[in-house]
């Protein structure tokens, strides 16, 4: 193994490390126009949609935590790989490479939590829109 193999993780990383960012800031969004929805009038949705971004939170921090963890790893793999610790790098960079598919896990499993978010506000409209008598069918 040489020194570029855990240089070439590097982009990667670093643009999944801007992407879990977007994803934090996106969830912050939603979070305060909630809270201030909430503030004007209790809906039984936004307490659904509360719950659903604690949890999506938690997982964000988790799969940021895991993403520099495999970042930092990787960069003491190339470290010891400069040092010509080959034994030591190459252990460094696997368990990187671990930590990056822990991390892609949680991504997973917060992007199926937002999917149930999107269907809980789907209900919610569709329920007021029934509530209205107004068409739900797909006529185009």
């Amino acid at each position: 193994m040489t020194l570029t193999t855990p240089a070439l993780l590097f982009p990667a990383i670093s643009l999944l490390l801007l992407a879990y960012t977007n994803r934090f800031l996106v969830l912050a969004q939603l979070i305060r126009r909630l809270a201030d929805e909430e503030r004007n009038q209790h809906q039984e949705a936004n307490a659904r949609q509360i719950l659903l971004l604690r949890q999506r939170i938690s997982l964000t921090k988790r799969m940021q935590l895991a993403g520099v963890f495999s970042f930092l790893l990787c960069t003491l793999s190339m470290f010891a790989l400069f040092l010509s610790l080959e034994l030591t790098g190459m252990v460094l960079f696997g368990i990187s490479l671990v930590a990056l598919s822990v991390s892609l896990i949680y991504s997973l499993w917060e992007i199926q939590i937002s999917t149930n978010a999107l269907n809980v506000q789907l209900q919610d409209v569709e329920a007021q829109l029934r509530a209205s008598g107004k068409h739900l069918g797909g006529d185009a």
